[in-house]
């Protein structure tokens, strides 16, 4: 296996994934449509060696000329955002699904060795909890009525407090956003399309990314790109419900070793395999750290005690089985990276839109 495709290898994920692959050997055909909301007026900056088309990943003619002479492809082209998925859904099936679909249909008649898909912690809605005896319960939701009315933690059918624990890839999909259904069909299809065709296919299921080089002017690219969006502007990073809520945010470089690894490691075929840090953060913790990172230490969130449709209130990465299948281990956990990531945004162009989210949200009866 020498030459990969790597669809929206423009991306944040996708040039440390590129990054990655050369360093390791490999020939790179990068796919990417240069989407506005993720790349804006930026100069466009690829790994040297690697090879660019320019090209929407729902274009037939541009999969044909992508795929062309690939030993193996890695997926990562799609749509980002639960809160804007909600309300521009014909853009988040076309790109993801769609696009999914028109990638699939060409590896037909032109067949790669693996295929390795990025799908999302999203797919499983709320996480893995257990009650206060120690029953593990994997099809947790809150109520609508609960949440407008400020109960943010989930509760048993008596009453009590469920208490979240790590999520393994056994727990149930529960999917509560446009963007997760379309994460979760993406995977499926992928993952059927391997069988049926004699295609190692692998799944990754990505928790929080974060890492130099997100989108800070994309109010939907992540939890931490927000907030530094925000404090470089010298506001208040913006919280929803009381920001007790918990993830697992795991690094992009660490990210990209995982995709390397879902390439190589032949016992990973037909898996769907979390990556993250194992570890879980409250979103306040996440706001003091980096205001700490960034040298504006008193500059608390706003808690807002709102709650977006389709957020979920704790899900956090058992990774046992990527150890197990891949040989993964992260090295860059968040509370020893986030010097870095500050010194990033202060040498970087931070438009805050968190603001127009937050807009766009209410006035379609999004934010409760």
């Amino acid at each position: 296996m020498k030459r990969v495709l790597v669809t929206g290898g423009c991306g944040f994920i996708g040039r440390h994934v590129a990054h990655e692959l050369i360093e390791h050997g490999y020939e790179v055909r990068l796919l990417d449509a240069l989407l506005d909301q993720v790349h804006g007026s930026d100069a466009i900056n690829i790994p040297p060696g690697a090879e660019l088309i320019k090209g929407d990943v729902r274009d037939r003619d541009a999969i044909t000329e992508a795929v062309s002479d690939a030993d193996a492809v890695i997926h990562l082209a799609a749509e980002v955002g639960v809160g804007q998925s909600m309300y521009e859904i014909v853009r988040y099936v076309g790109s993801n699904d769609l696009g999914t679909a028109t990638l699939l249909e060409e590896l037909i008649k032109n067949p790669v060795e693996r295929v390795v898909v990025a799908s999302s912690m999203s797919i499983y809605g709320e996480g893995l909890y257990e009650t206060p005896d120690g029953q593990r319960i994997d099809d947790a939701r809150r109520r609508p009525l609960d949440v407008k009315t400020g109960q943010w933690d989930l509760l048993s059918p008596t009453g009590e407090t469920l208490s979240p624990i790590p999520t393994d890839e056994a727990k149930r999909p529960d999917l509560a956003s446009i963007y997760a259904l379309t994460k979760y069909a993406q995977e499926r299809a992928v993952l059927v399309f391997g069988q049926a065709y004699d295609t190692d296919a692998v799944a990754l299921r990505l928790f929080n990314v974060f890492g130099a080089g997100q989108a800070l002017a994309n109010p939907y690219t992540g939890v931490l790109a927000n907030f530094a969006a925000r404090l470089a502007n010298g506001k208040r990073p913006m919280v929803f419900e009381d920001g007790k809520q918990k993830r697992d945010f795991v690094h992009v470089r660490d990210v990209a070793r995982a995709f390397r690894l879902a390439l190589e490691q032949r016992q990973a075929a037909g898996h769907a395999i979390n990556i993250g840090s194992g570890r879980s953060y409250t979103i306040n913790e996440v706001a003091r750290l980096l205001a700490e990172a960034m040298g504006i230490p008193k500059r608390p969130p706003e808690i807002l005690g709102k709650a977006r449709s389709g957020d979920i209130r704790n899900c956090f990465a058992d990774i046992g089985k990527a150890r197990e299948l891949l040989g993964f281990e992260p090295n860059h956990m968040l509370e020893n990276s986030l010097g870095e990531f500050a010194a990033w945004v202060r040498n970087s162009v931070a438009v805050d839109r968190g603001a127009d989210m937050k807009r766009e949200l209410e006035k379609r009866g999004l934010v409760s």
